[in-house]
């Protein structure tokens, strides 16, 4: 039945159209010789379509052919100075670019596991993630030589312009295939503590990516920009789908709206993978209907109603997918669902089994907010601490609270240990924030719970205004009061010129002014 269904998906995207046999011939024997790692993906693209454009970044343009011999070069120089081998870790703390999928594929080609490091690291937390990944070497970009500093003793480092340099001196060494394949570990991106490193688990066929595209309409070769980071889950995932379908891929370091919808414009248009942020800040330019065909969201929810706002700018072109590090996609909300209530998650794609159980493990039925349990083939294969995450009947908790409706669509509640008590009265600070966020004079909102000593817990709202609008905290009670319960009033209300985030676009509350 998935082998069906995987025909079926690639037959309606584009993918199996005809092209020369003996080069279907070489793809095919790339994926079976180096499996569905980044090297694999891009071996196989390579013997496919050789002069396809794979990438275009600040540096220039790349052919399928070039990429694939740039991260030869580079791995093989990774071997020959700094002794990687298989199982050892590279990490990597690079803006996007395509010198940073060379350094991910040249992992992947040794056997050795990337790890994807967040930009918005200390130089103290990136000294604690080489400790405790044991790292062999890092790769970083020039601007976090700070970061490099602080390395311990045996953790070797070079910057991008080193590791360009390697790649031109190096001949064309041979690659063989590693004892064992490589992983990508990807650091947790939570708000508070120090990120834990996720291993994701390599595909082992076409299946994850037939899954992905049955919901996302995204074709072979289409130009798609991956804004969203690659260090993040969202901006990896763009990438393996990228590589699977040979699309152009298109990169800029820092995300500017204006610009990206630029480059995008360069390469004749198409697809879009990006955090919700994103979107708000895209609403802030010039709407160019046509040029975004497919613009694929996840890393947060999407506030008040930011889809419908969306969609109605650039046309019913938004995906929005539900997930995590650890659970890969939970749901999908297509144009259809968004439109119909743009609050919700969507549904579980192909092959991915979601159940709402209290906590003692009951089934919950329709309408009634339970625990998200979820299964699906790309779960992590763990932490690489030990820790793990808690399963039950072979499901996977999300760590979120959510309920599905009579018609089977799921939403989000909010995290587990985001639900705030107060006085008795069990309340949701998403829900106050979507609120909120409906208001036309609100730009961007945040609500959390704030210590109490009549109630235990009390909401505070944070509000950044649009430009030029006045609010008062009257108002904005008056307006939570008249349309929910009293214990969901913030009595706290704080107005800020922005949110503060992190690198992948969620609110760190720890940095709220007044906290």
């Amino acid at each position: 039945m998935d082998i069906l269904f995987t025909a079926a998906t690639f037959a309606r995207r584009g993918l199996l159209a005809p092209g020369r046999p003996d080069r279907i011939a070489q793809q095919l024997a790339a994926l079976l010789r180096w499996g569905y790692g980044l090297g694999g993906e891009i071996r196989a693209a390579a013997a496919r379509d050789p002069q396809q454009l794979a990438i275009v970044d600040d540096r220039g343009r790349l052919t399928y052919a070039e990429l694939l011999d740039r991260s030869q070069r580079l791995a093989a120089a990774l071997r020959d100075a700094y002794r990687v081998a298989a199982g050892h870790r590279i990490g990597l703390l690079c803006r996007n670019s395509g010198g940073l999928i060379e350094a991910m594929a040249a992992a992947s080609m040794l056997g050795a596991d990337a790890v994807l490091i967040n930009t918005g690291l200390s130089p103290a937390q990136m000294a604690s993630v080489a400790r405790e990944q044991t790292l062999r070497v890092l790769i970083h970009d020039p601007e976090f030589a700070e970061h490099a500093a602080t390395l311990p003793r045996g953790v070797a480092h070079l910057d991008s312009t080193q590791a360009d340099e390697l790649v031109h001196k190096a001949g064309r060494a041979a690659i063989a295939r590693p004892e064992r394949e490589g992983r990508t570990i990807v650091l947790t991106s939570g708000t508070t503590g120090v990120p834990k490193g996720a291993q994701r688990r390599t595909p082992d066929g076409f299946g994850p990516l037939a899954t992905i595209i049955s919901r996302i309409p995204l074709r072979p070769r289409q130009p798609v920009l991956i804004a969203a980071p690659l260090f993040h889950t969202w901006g990896y995932a763009g990438l393996q789908v990228a590589l699977g379908l040979r699309a152009t891929i298109v990169l800029q370091r820092r995300f500017e709206p204006e610009h990206a919808l630029d480059a995008l414009a360069r390469v004749g248009g198409g697809g879009l993978f990006a955090v919700p942020v994103m979107l708000q800040r895209l609403l802030d330019v010039r709407a160019r209907r046509g040029l975004l065909r497919v613009v694929a969201v996840s890393g947060s929810a999407l506030p008040g109603g930011l889809a419908t706002r969306f969609m109605d700018a650039f046309g019913d072109v938004l995906y929005n997918l539900y997930g995590s590090t650890e659970a890969s996609w939970v749901s999908i909300a297509t144009p259809t669902d968004l439109r119909q209530d743009p609050q919700t998650a969507g549904r579980p794609p192909h092959g991915t089994r979601l159940r709402i159980l209290s906590h003692s493990g009951k089934a919950m039925p329709a309408g009634q907010t339970g625990r998200i349990f979820v299964v699906n083939d790309m779960l992590f294969e763990g932490y690489t601490n030990g820790a793990t995450q808690e399963m039950r009947e072979g499901l996977l908790a999300t760590g979120d609270l959510g309920h599905l409706d009579r018609d089977g669509l799921l939403y989000v509640d909010g995290r587990v240990d985001d639900m705030v008590i107060s006085g008795g009265e069990n309340v949701f600070p998403s829900e106050v924030e979507n609120l909120l966020a409906r208001l036309p004079q609100v730009r961007e909102v945040a609500v959390i719970g704030v210590p109490d000593a009549e109630f235990g817990q009390r909401l505070a709202a944070w509000i950044a205004p649009r430009p030029g609008v006045i609010l008062d905290a009257d108002e904005v009670r008056e307006y939570v009061r008249s349309q929910l319960a009293r214990f969901s009033v913030p009595r706290d209300v704080h107005f800020v010129d922005a949110l503060p985030r992190n690198a992948t676009g969620k609110v760190v509350p720890r940095e709220l002014p007044g906290r």
